[in-house]
């Protein structure tokens, strides 16, 4: 036991690794309670894609794959809180014309890469072994300046959650929230980037979050949970991805593991809590 969870961190970069997917699986969690709250999972997959062309410009010119990241995403994430203002443009219809434009601008710019492949699935899938300590310190801002968006609005975020029509009665705005949200959400994404990509990052938004609500009951006890679920899922991913590709041969890319020990984990939790209320139902 000792061998499988605890020896594969005295290498430096799964430590460095680590950190990171810790801080990505808490920040997600506690982020996409909100998002889950809302029901805004589609949303918040398509801000996922929607950074890609920031990510891809700043691949091909050399800059800052955050810097890049944060720029699109908030762009998107502006563009549609005011696309949805008008009435007569369907949210669903925003999502999937900003989804499809976006993430084509980010393809066709990749693609003028010679190493146009394996840059690509970089990218899309993330890398979080080769993590350094500058990125580390970058994760950790930008999901600290998650958390305090989500903090300083958690009154008017769970109130708009709940009940639209009486939060703007009682004079809060419905576009400041919504960007702010979109915003939270944007910088997980960012914070997500080298560890799963832009594709996976949805997991750890939705999966921690929707598995968390599967549990608890107050609002505050569902965070926390997910919270926990994400750095759960996270940390069993690491260890698990490491032990298939070093003791057994077998590559498994460590951001696909650990979105699918989310997966696996919510599965459980869901079939045990449809088990455990089936006789009640059936009596």
């Amino acid at each position: 036991m000792r061998h499988f969870f605890v020896e594969p961190f005295q290498y430096g970069f799964m430590q460095r690794a680590l950190v990171v997917s810790l801080v990505i699986g808490a920040v997600g969690g506690i982020v996409g309670s909100y998002v889950v709250l809302r029901r805004i999972s589609f949303f918040a997959d398509t801000l996922t894609h929607t950074v890609f062309p920031g990510v891809a410009i700043a691949f091909v010119t050399g800059h800052s794959l955050w810097l890049g990241a944060l720029v699109a995403g908030v762009a998107s994430a502006l563009l549609f809180s005011l696309a949805t203002t008008n009435r007569r443009v369907d949210d669903d219809a925003a999502m999937a014309i900003l989804l499809t434009t976006f993430f084509a601008v980010g393809v066709m710019v990749v693609s003028r890469v010679e190493s146009y492949t394996n840059d690509l699935l970089v990218l899309l899938f993330g890398r979080v072994l080769t993590v350094d300590r500058a990125d580390i310190v970058s994760t950790v801002a930008i999901g600290a300046v998650a958390l305090c968006i989500v903090g300083a609005l958690h009154k008017e975020l769970v109130f708009r959650a709940f009940d639209p029509e009486g939060a703007e009665a009682a004079g809060y705005s419905p576009l400041l929230l919504d960007i702010a949200l979109n915003l939270a959400v944007t910088l997980v994404v960012v914070a997500a980037l080298q560890a799963v990509g832009t594709v996976l990052v949805i997991a750890l938004l939705v999966t921690p979050a929707a598995t968390s609500r599967l549990v608890t009951r107050g609002l505050g006890t569902m965070i926390a949970v997910g919270a926990a679920v994400g750095m759960a899922a996270a940390y069993l991913g690491l260890v698990i991805s490491f032990s298939a590709s070093v003791d057994h041969g077998v590559r498994l890319a460590t951001g696909a593991t650990i979105v699918v020990v989310l997966t696996v984990g919510f599965t459980l939790v869901a079939a045990a809590t449809w088990l455990r209320r089936r006789p009640a139902v059936a009596a």
